[in-house]
């Protein structure tokens, strides 16, 4: 793999400006690429969440309104007409249930409650109310692979063998023997039984032990997770993220890994013997019955079982996101993320993503993201977050996310180009993930400094750093201790100084969303890779009718030139440039992580 080579940034964007007159010359040469294609398949249906722009929300993160150091409810309400300046529609709350927070409310004690730490009830539907306010959907994380082990289902289930409730977990009773091997993805010894000396048997937790897997092949519980789905849709939620779904439906017979999985746990995990049962049942019980969006995590699932997921025809899910993308340029093997991703291939996340576009070119419907709160922050993995270049890459990276096919994810904070934190210290980190990798590093005897470097890279802490509103103390996110320390680099990378600047990433990723919203090709059109060779510039088409656009976009901090395809005629003035001009002709001079959208003839 090549690494990219970085120099310095000229100058910033102000977007949507006509093609300036003053020339440039390339520091590479121009290659030719092939005469471009046009497409011809016809338009997907249209549907309200194909044209959605997800706005991701972790509240423990985003603001804090009673000084206690974490984010919450009323502090969300404090914000909405910011994130309805944003130009996004639909809201993803990561979860905000009764929890006793192990894994930060993907462990869940009350489905039916709100944590207190972010508020109450009425609290969710003064929130609920003020976003359908502003046109806004509210979507919520359905975590059912799991719940807590303080969930009163887990506590009945523990209390005899006997229990009504026991059938709503997986057991394997000690007189059996040692259980067959099943890895957890958190549990410091990577062993996914659980000894509980209370019935003398061991429970299943693919991820925390206090995270218990829950038994969906016993009928009750499926009927118990599909009344606590229409609570909420009753409620007014407009739809569910689903966490880990591929994961619910085991052989309980629990064979051994088949060589064919090489030893990849998560990829054996998905796909269990009755997971499209349990879909299609829940769509027919839930889902259908509500005008609702659905996604999968998807977990484990690859081009080949994707479509069994979102085929409209087989009527389970709306859509789902891979993990593909986020996997380019990671060490194979790498089971405590001991070593950052090397250097990406360019090349490679092309391939990848053209890839996934195709799976849905006919049918179903997939999703583009480049962050979450299970991933570093964008800017620090994929673009470059040095500060000469930090705004300019985030701008691109913004670029890709809004004109690709497929619904578009942004992550709380992406849209101001926050950086990775880059703790030095595990005394820094709150995340369960890198505590236990950690501790069974320690454990092992492995190196405790090459883990911590990594980390800098791959935690998941790195999303979750507070919001960074201001240059008051703590970004203007609490009065208080903030749970998760907060970036330093907050005095100058900040939501209040990044609104007056009319070239900033803020404002870049506004005037992007309008476009998007402008512009159906940029939702619904045939995407086409451009120049698949160049390990420098992703490009590509988008065609919808007589519509097309042509995004260009410069994945390196080096001055590139580009020549436009024979064929390609452009078509005016940009519809969206990360700097303030760009050189056209027969070839395009490309500035450092400069993104060009511009119109076709």
């Amino acid at each position: 793999m090549k690494k990219f080579l970085l120099l310095p940034l000229v100058a910033l964007t102000l977007g949507l400006l006509p093609v300036s007159s003053q020339a440039q010359t390339p520091r590479t040469a121009p290659s030719r690429p092939a005469a471009a294609t046009r497409p011809t398949a016809a338009a997907p249906r249209p549907e309200w969440w194909k044209e959605a722009i997800v706005y991701q929300i972790y509240p423990r993160s985003y603001q804090d309104s009673n000084g206690d150091g974490v984010g919450d409810l009323r502090g969300l309400i404090s914000r909405l007409d910011y994130i309805k300046s944003l130009g996004v529609n639909t809201i993803w709350l990561n979860p905000i249930y009764g929890s006793p927070n192990d894994d930060n409310g993907y462990d869940i004690s009350d489905y039916r409650g709100i944590m207190k730490d972010f508020g109450t009830m009425a609290d969710f539907d003064e929130l609920l109310k003020g976003m359908h306010a502003r046109g806004l959907k509210v979507v919520l994380d359905l975590v059912v692979n799991h719940s807590s082990d303080e969930h009163e289902w887990f506590k009945q289930a523990r209390s005899s063998r006997t229990s009504p409730y026991r059938d709503y977990y997986h057991w394997w009773p000690a007189e059996k023997g040692t259980p067959p091997k099943r890895e957890s993805f958190f549990d410091v010894k990577k062993d996914a039984w659980a000894f509980d000396s209370l019935t003398k048997a061991y429970y299943l937790h693919y991820f925390s032990r206090k995270q218990p897997d829950l038994n969906w092949e016993n009928p009750k519980l499926r009927q118990e997770i599909y009344a606590m789905m229409r609570y909420w849709f009753d409620k007014g939620i407009d739809g569910f993220r689903m966490d880990v779904i591929p994961f619910i439906s085991k052989d309980t017979a629990f064979p051994p890994l088949p060589a064919k999985y090489n030893g990849d746990w998560g990829r054996f995990y998905a796909n269990g013997p009755h997971v499209h049962e349990y879909l299609r049942e829940m769509n027919e019980q839930v889902l259908s019955r509500y005008p609702s969006m659905s996604v999968a995590e998807g977990a484990g699932v690859t081009k080949a079982d994707a479509l069994d997921y979102v085929d409209p025809a087989r009527r389970e899910l709306d859509m789902l996101y891979h993990f593909e993308g986020m996997d380019v340029g990671l060490v194979p093997g790498n089971s405590y993320r001991l070593r950052a991703p090397g250097p990406y291939s360019l090349l490679e996340f092309k391939q990848v993503y053209t890839k996934w576009d195709r799976i849905f070119a006919q049918k179903g419907w997939g999703t583009v993201y480049l962050g979450n709160h299970d991933q570093p922050r964008m800017t620090t993995r994929w673009g470059d977050d040095r500060p000469a270049f930090r705004a300019a890459s985030a701008k691109l990276l913004s670029t890709f996310l809004l004109t690709m096919r497929g619904t578009p994810y942004t992550y709380g904070g992406d849209e101001l180009g926050m950086t990775n934190i880059k703790f030095d210290k595990i005394t820094d980190y709150r995340d369960i993930e890198t505590l236990n990798n950690y501790r069974g590093l320690q454990a092992s005897g492995g190196d405790l400094s090459k883990f911590i470097e990594a980390q800098k890279t791959t935690a998941r802490d790195n999303g979750r750093t507070p919001m960074q509103w201001d240059a008051t103390p703590n970004a203007g996110f609490t009065t208080g201790q903030p749970w998760l320390r907060i970036n330093p680099n907050y005095a100058e990378l900040n939501a209040a100084a990044e609104d007056k600047d009319p070239a900033s990433v803020l404002n870049y990723f506004r005037r992007a969303t309008a476009v998007r919203r402008q512009h159906k090709v940029l939702v619904y059109g045939q995407y086409a890779l451009l120049d698949a060779a160049n390990s420098h510039v992703y490009a590509y088409t988008r065609t919808l009718g007589r519509e097309r656009a042509l995004v260009v976009l410069n994945f390196t901090a080096e001055a590139r030139s580009w020549a436009v395809p024979t064929g390609l005629k452009l078509g005016g003035a940009p519809w969206l440039n990360n700097y303030a001009d760009f050189q056209a002709g027969a070839a395009l001079s490309l500035k450092p992580w400069q993104a060009l959208v511009l119109p076709l003839k």
